[in-house]
């Protein structure tokens, strides 16, 4: 769309102000706070202009205008000015990863909590897909309660999964020992994937003699074949929606929280976004039901060259972008960072 330069002034101008009240601008306004060197006539003509290009809205007849989402694409894509994180931000970010974090659910859960707090939106991050995952380790412990073990299965990107089982009676510690030899001698560097169609019966002849594990060794077997496949969604600041003028309307927020509630949509928002990179959706741009009056922006972290996942925030179309873009770069940096050291 081609646009002349005091048209590109006064669009950037009405979203500027737009985006730090709320409220509908109107073109004296704009000649008042943004010294364009014309008047407000000439402005208003321009406005109008601006909405005859679809770029504008005018909500009441008295009213300003406020940005469409098409308004919005084009400010992002050709108006918006760069905006970086202060030194002290990123010292900030890099301070929270040095925490003593030794599961990858630990890193992913303070990544969504700080993309939460330093951006006022929800965040959201997407694991790695735990079916192309291997396990590393399975071991079945004595706990201090009758009749009971603890299954822990630990997989190659660092998942931990825990599970707790009940065991027949007289089942000693030893014998414990000995399913968790013979697991992971026959289970480990599998991927969790194949554990579905691979074939069990090496293992029950292994600790057939032992009758009273029989059932335990099924038991703990389909365990280990519910592990959760697919990509974990992680989430934080959920309610920061409440804060947002846009979002006063009971149905409306109704509508977004049962979203964010839901792992599997938010899986599709992920799904539809391309796998590297930074993707922004706005608005109606987003073809998924309940969020077509967001604006949801994602970027992939990756561990040696290799894409991982990705994090993310979901806002209303009246958003920072420049602030939301400056930090999930920087948090995306950090986090791969992080992830390599942990799979060292």
């Amino acid at each position: 769309m081609r646009m002349d330069e005091r048209k590109q002034k006064v669009l950037a101008a009405v979203i500027q102000d737009y985006i730090l009240t709320g409220e509908p601008v109107g073109s004296r306004t704009i000649a008042r706070r943004y010294n364009l060197g014309v008047s407000p006539a000439t402005i208003r003509n321009e406005m109008a202009d601006l909405e005859e290009m679809g770029l504008l809205e005018q909500p009441h007849t008295s009213a300003g205008r406020i940005p469409s989402d098409q308004g919005y694409r084009y400010y992002v894509d050709c108006l918006m000015p760069p905006a970086h994180l202060t030194p002290e931000e990123e010292e900030y970010v890099r301070r929270r990863y040095n925490q003593k974090m030794l599961e990858i659910e630990q890193v992913l859960a303070e990544t969504t909590r700080l993309i939460s707090e330093m951006t006022s939106y929800a965040a959201i991050a997407l694991g790695p897909d735990q079916g192309r995952a291997s396990l590393e380790e399975v071991q079945v412990l004595p706990i201090q309660v009758a009749n009971k073990a603890l299954l822990v299965a630990v997989t190659s990107t660092g998942v931990v999964e825990h599970r707790v089982l009940t065991i027949p009676e007289g089942v000693t510690p030893e014998d414990l020992n000995r399913i968790s030899r013979v697991l992971n001698a026959r289970l480990q560097g599998r991927a969790l994937e194949d554990l579905r169609q691979m074939v069990l019966s090496d293992i029950y002849q292994e600790l057939a003699q032992h009758r009273n594990l029989v059932n335990l060794v099924r038991d703990l077997l389909q365990q280990l074949l519910s592990l959760e496949s697919g990509e974990r969604v992680y989430r934080n600041g959920t309610l920061n929606i409440l804060n947002q003028p846009e979002f006063k309307d009971l149905d409306r927020v109704r509508e977004i929280l049962s979203f964010l509630d839901q792992d599997e949509a938010l899986r599709r928002i992920f799904m539809t976004t391309p796998s590297t990179g930074l993707t922004i959706r706005i608005g109606q741009e987003n073809k998924i039901e309940g969020i077509d009056k967001c604006s949801v922006v994602t970027i992939s972290y990756a561990v040696e060259g290799k894409i991982m996942g990705k994090v993310g925030l979901l806002g209303p179309t009246r958003m920072q972008y420049s602030r939301a873009i400056s930090v999930l770069r920087c948090v995306a940096d950090a986090l791969s960072q992080t992830l390599e050291q942990l799979y060292r």
